[in-house]
């Protein structure tokens, strides 16, 4: 709950911010008008919504990291102020539970590990504001929670692991204090995610 509570005032923040760069210089026509870094480093904190864990767990929160590297400086269109990196990096997640069983004495969470690689189209719309999109893959794999606690759980008790791939979508934007750190929010499937970039 804390987790979550950090994650809404930080996204309220970051709103907040946006907003008073409405009226800024706008760059968006000016390619190539924007921060020349050979690496993104973003450690964040995630919340996690895609359904996993025991009966479909739908709740989790976790921390993680990503590195983006520019592969385009002036993107994919050439009249406007974008650019490509690809981006990767690893995320850890815990779900709780939201199942009973007969024997109560057991913890029945899961813990994640997502290792999303994504290409990052960025679009800079002023000096202080830009926005991305992230179509992409992710491999997860999913530890789970011994809970064979009473002869009742007795179907429950391989202490399973899954790993699997799944597609993932993300849009994002960053409030940039200066050409080197920026705040960024992260929406989209499988996580949602808040921390700061470092633009090396």
């Amino acid at each position: 709950m804390l987790t979550s509570k950090l994650l809404a005032v930080a996204a309220l923040s970051t709103v907040v911010a946006l907003s008073s760069t409405a009226d800024a210089q706008s760059i968006i026509k000016s390619p190539g008008d924007h921060p020349n870094y050979s690496v993104e480093m973003e450690p964040h904190l995630n919340v996690g919504w895609a359904a996993r864990g025991y009966s479909g767990s739908s709740a989790a929160f976790g921390a993680g990291a990503r590195f983006s590297i520019p592969i385009v400086h002036n993107g994919f269109i050439s009249s406007i102020n974008n650019s490509v990196a690809i981006s990767f990096g690893l995320d850890y997640l815990r779900y709780g539970c939201n199942v009973r069983f007969v024997n109560s004495d057991f913890d029945c969470g899961s813990s994640y590990l997502l290792f999303p690689v994504a290409m990052q189209w960025n679009f800079w719309l002023t000096p202080k504001f830009s926005v991305f999109g992230e179509p992409g893959l992710y491999i997860y794999h999913g530890f789970f929670d011994d809970i064979c606690a009473g002869p009742g759980n007795a179907r429950f008790c391989s202490t399973p692991t899954q790993t699997s791939v799944d597609f993932l979508l993300h849009a994002g934007g960053r409030f940039h204090f200066n050409d080197t750190v920026a705040i960024t929010l992260r929406l989209g499937y499988p996580t949602i995610s808040f921390g700061v970039s470092f633009l090396l």
